[in-house]
């Protein structure tokens, strides 16, 4: 009966933990954003939405998450693939390839491309003898976060696949199904969650990156400046109704993507 007490006590004080834990770290920041949006009342965030470099900004991050999200998709599941199916010499240095976007800072990252296409290197020259722009302009900001947000599909469902064997594949083309309709009726419904989450993932970090776009997009208001960067430029200029709204708009898109995680998985379970 004691080590029963104990062990409720050791419980209840691991959730009050958890709680606090919780509370300072998500919903007091986020209960402070929101406040902060909407305190003056309703008709100075619509007045902040209405200003035309929150527009830009947020027709940039829009447009750069669209472009990012397919491309890593299918990089991802090309991956995951080739890694899960597979073995072969140099597979563990492929996984850590892969994974090198999470060890590196965002910041070196966006350095790095500069480096690599900025007009003073060699390809960055070339591609400017052409009348090809990359740092400062949209593909610089596509490239920048392409790479951060390269692994997240992979390595959602490289564990995945492993799980789940090779034996459903292989028996489906015992049967006489082409590769694409294996693909597509076997291998996809069975990494269907996998897909979704990295889907989540890259989709979230699409929109709320900030330091490797903001090295390589010069961050100009109302022309290279996506949303997170619309943020930190407003606050800094003690533009703070802005900047706050901004912030809420950016929450509003991650809650926006966690309803549409929750509908698909309520769609596919009915």
């Amino acid at each position: 009966m004691q080590s029963s007490n104990k062990g409720k006590n050791y419980q209840t004080i691991l959730i009050l933990i958890a709680i606090v834990y919780f509370t300072f770290i998500l919903l007091i920041p986020v209960v402070t954003l929101i406040f902060e949006a909407f305190h003056k009342g309703f008709q100075p965030f619509l007045d902040s939405l209405q200003s035309v470099e929150f527009q830009e900004a947020l027709k940039l991050t829009l447009i750069i998450t669209a472009i990012t999200l397919p491309l890593n998709t299918i990089f991802g599941l090309s991956a995951a693939w080739i890694i899960a199916r597979n073995q072969f010499r140099g597979r563990a240095l492929l996984l850590s390839i892969i994974d090198v976007p999470f060890s590196i800072s965002p910041v070196v990252a966006g350095l790095m491309l500069v480096l690599l296409y900025g007009k003073n290197s060699w390809l960055g020259g070339i591609l400017a003898s052409v009348g090809i722009k990359i740092i400062f302009a949209l593909p610089g900001m596509v490239l920048a976060t392409m790479f951060v947000t390269l692994p997240f599909v992979a390595r959602e469902i490289i564990p995945v696949l492993e799980e789940i064997g090779p034996q459903e594949e292989e028996a489906a083309r015992i049967l006489g199904a082409s590769d694409w309709q294996i693909f597509w009726r076997v291998t996809i419904p069975n990494i269907r969650w996998g897909l979704l989450y990295g889907l989540l993932l890259t989709n979230a970090r699409a929109m709320g990156e900030f330091g490797a776009v903001s090295v390589v997009s010069g961050s100009i208001l109302g022309q290279t400046a996506t949303l997170p960067i619309f943020v930190e430029q407003t606050y800094k200029n003690y533009q703070t109704e802005a900047a706050f709204s901004a912030a809420a708009i950016l929450a509003l898109l991650g809650l926006l993507t966690l309803i549409g995680k929750e509908f698909l998985e309520r769609r596919v379970d009915n």
